[in-house]
């Protein structure tokens, strides 16, 4: 009995066995993709396309201030520097003005004045004005020597000049030092209101050894 179960279990196998192998031979091969030059080749893939290298960016170094101090400076110096020109080209184009103080104007009347010396207008006209029992006049506040201006001194009833020692006596006239002669005096007069008018533009000298101008017309007004 078992005899006869294995063989026809053998014969089932066989069968089965010739049918798969059939199959096989009756199923040709797929046949191979072949190259066609038509087709075109897939893209390759950019380098640093992938998701990790889009993530990365790129950091660039920061800048050097060195550098940013140098240009700094460097800027500021030609910018400067076409200011100055532009201002210089723009006084090329102004008046060359000299502000000077008047040489004629109004000192006040006599009466104003008591008898020595009044320096009041030292500094603004550079000039000191002075009274005796029978004149005013005017004198010009300058050294004969070099040009400075002498100071007065009440309490020796002189002029000084700072510069080289030369004396005037009250009246302007040199005593001692370098200078070579008496200061100049300017011209005065009596405008219609009666007040001393002075021009320092023009001036009595007295020149050394020679005869003196401080008796002209116009070198005093008789009080």
């Amino acid at each position: 009995m078992d005899t006869v179960q294995d063989a026809n279990q053998k014969v089932e196998g066989e069968e089965k066995q010739n049918v798969t192998a059939t199959a096989d031979k009756a199923t040709p091969p797929a046949p191979k993709a072949s190259a066609s030059p038509d087709k075109p080749k897939a893209a390759a893939k950019p380098v640093g396309s992938s998701a990790g290298a889009k993530g990365k960016t790129v950091e660039s170094a920061p800048p050097d201030p060195v550098n940013q101090m140098r240009r700094r400076i460097v800027w500021t110096a030609v910018g400067a520097t076409l200011l100055t020109n532009f201002f210089m080209f723009l006084r090329f184009f102004l008046p060359r003005t000299i502000f000077e103080p008047p040489t004629k104007f109004k000192v006040g009347y006599p009466a104003d004045f008591g008898f020595g010396v009044d320096t009041k207008f030292q500094q603004q006209y550079r000039i000191w004005v002075v009274r005796n029992a029978e004149r005013l006049f005017v004198i010009y506040a300058r050294c004969t020597h070099l040009g400075c201006t002498p100071d007065w001194k009440p309490g020796e009833n002189k002029f000084k000049c700072p510069c080289h020692g030369s004396g005037y006596t009250n009246e302007g006239i040199n005593f001692e030092g370098p200078a070579p002669r008496p200061m100049d005096r300017a011209h005065v007069e009596l405008d219609p209101t009666g007040q001393i008018e002075v021009n320092t533009a023009k001036l009595y000298e007295w020149p050394k050894g020679e005869k003196g101008h401080f008796d002209e017309s116009g070198a005093y007004i008789s009080v």
